[in-house]
């Protein structure tokens, strides 16, 4: 009888109009995904397994803090700045990720920046990259970065004296800015000197930020770390370094300092309140940037490359 057919696909309507279809999902299932993940971010892979599991154990551990006590990690969180830190080169050691990211541009540079240079990848849940993070918004993307090996203040006067040369060393009094930090880094190593000497307390560290924008200067430029600046500089005196400071009512130009061609160390206070009152007392003499125009004081940064280039100038 008509209609009651059982031949499969038989037509049994006459009737034109709209047919059932994929909904464009056939053609979409065919086109690409792009690169295949590394093993340890795919699902269901050992690897993946292996990662998660490491995840969810460094996440039991106390979240590591911004700018903490020496030997804590650091942690870069969000996706254009992890992005850059793997391209400036920041000694990280791991990226995590979160499970099901919604991946795009920035994090699939992450994944291959970090492939590329070895690092561990690991795959956790949000939840424990919130933990990790404090809550902070992260975006499914975290970079941890180990804690920086500073060197000793006596190292830096050693390996100047054991090259032959005659010490260049800048010494940092309340830099509290690791912007300034990395940019007065990259200028000693610009201008030939041979470290930087930061204080342990309520200053700035070699964060990741520091790295950034020393430009990959910090791997060839030591960066010591004192519990006193002023047994520093009393110690530096007794190797034959005159230490001069650098203050806005110095009594002595910049061009006029006759020590920049001999062992020196340059001690350079914050923008706002200057050298401390102690340091600024060790000084041998103090010495003022000479501004025509009128400006009250320079950022730190820029007031250490105009002195730097002074003394490789007279150095020369």
């Amino acid at each position: 009888m008509a209609g009651n057919s059982q031949r499969r696909n038989r037509r049994t309507s006459n009737k034109k109009g709209m047919q059932v279809g994929s909904g464009g999902h056939r053609r979409k299932a065919l086109e690409g995904k792009g690169p295949t993940p590394p093993a340890a971010a795919r699902k269901g892979h050992q690897k993946n397994r292996v990662a998660a599991a490491k995840a969810r154990h460094e996440a039991k551990r106390p979240a590591p803090r911004r700018g903490g006590p020496k030997g804590t990690n650091e942690l870069v969180v969000g996706r254009n700045p992890v992005a850059e830190a793997l391209r400036e080169g920041v000694p990280a050691n791991t990226l995590y990720v979160q499970q099901y990211i919604d991946s795009d541009e920035r994090v699939r540079a992450a994944i291959q920046l970090a492939t590329e240079r070895g690092m561990n990848l690991m795959e956790a849940p949000r939840p424990e990259l919130d933990r990790m993070t404090g809550g902070l918004n992260h975006q499914g993307v975290v970079l941890q970065v180990p804690p920086y090996d500073y060197a000793h203040p006596d190292d830096l006067t050693a390996a100047a004296f054991d090259a032959g040369e005659d010490p260049l060393i800048v010494v940092l009094d309340g830099i509290t800015d690791p912007r300034n930090l990395g940019a007065i880094v990259r200028s000693v190593s610009a201008f030939g000197g041979h470290g930087v000497v930061v204080p342990e307390r309520r200053a700035a560290g070699m964060t990741a930020g520091a790295w950034k924008t020393s430009a990959g200067t910090a791997a060839r430029t030591p960066v010591a770390r004192a519990a006193n600046m002023t047994r520093v500089l009393e110690a530096y005196q007794k190797a034959g370094l005159t230490v001069v400071g650098l203050a806005g009512e110095g009594e002595t130009e910049l061009g006029d300092v006759q020590a920049f061609d001999g062992p020196v160390a340059i001690v350079i206070g914050s923008e706002g309140k200057g050298l401390s009152r102690l340091v600024g007392e060790t000084c041998d003499l103090r010495a003022r940037i000479p501004m025509p125009g009128g400006a009250e004081s320079l950022n730190a940064g820029v007031a250490a490359g105009v002195v730097l280039y002074e003394a490789a100038r007279q150095r020369a």
